[in-house]
């Protein structure tokens, strides 16, 4: 049990020095500070920044997916995008550091990923319907700002409960 609350309070460091100073700027030592820790203790875990940010990235976004109502898949899947679009260290991430995400759009699916097909599919009963909610959703979510003026944000969203709606209903 010390060692999970080891982990989270180096995990919270990590993320207070991302949104800091960005992913680019955050050293293990600055880190290892601010948890109030070594840095031998973070580098037995974590062998570099971006593999500990990619940690806290998970925890933060399954965070978010974790406190949805699957009762309703297309309001959670609509709550969910609006939620990590508005997460703080999202939002530090696609103005400071979005190379960052470049991975987990064109090479391979990251833990968060994981994560969220498996609520998916245990909501919508399917995994080939359940990733392409996900694919859907991760357009609204990082593409949405590029598709803004003359439509908002929220006219977007309606968009994605309309697509939605007609897929899963």
């Amino acid at each position: 049990m010390a060692s999970i609350r080891h982990n989270e309070g180096v995990l919270d460091a990590a993320r207070d020095c991302v949104l800091a100073y960005g992913v680019r700027r955050t050293t293990l030592t600055d880190v290892a500070r601010r948890a109030g820790v070594s840095r031998m203790t973070l580098y037995r875990r974590w062998p570099d920044v971006r593999s500990l940010v990619a940690d806290v990235m998970t925890r933060e976004w399954v965070r978010v997916v974790a406190g949805l109502d699957l009762s309703d898949p297309v309001r959670a899947v609509v709550t969910g995008v609006r939620e990590l679009r508005a997460h703080p260290l999202w939002r530090k991430i696609v103005e400071a550091d979005p190379e960052l995400l470049l991975p987990y759009l064109l090479r391979r699916r990251g833990a968060a990923h994981d994560a969220m097909l498996g609520l998916l599919e245990g909501t919508v009963g399917d995994a080939r319907k359940a990733r392409a909610v996900l694919l859907v959703a991760q357009s609204f979510l990082l593409s949405a700002p590029t598709m803004l003026d003359p439509v908002t944000m929220d006219e977007l969203d309606a968009e994605l409960t309309a697509l939605l709606e007609a897929y899963l209903g």
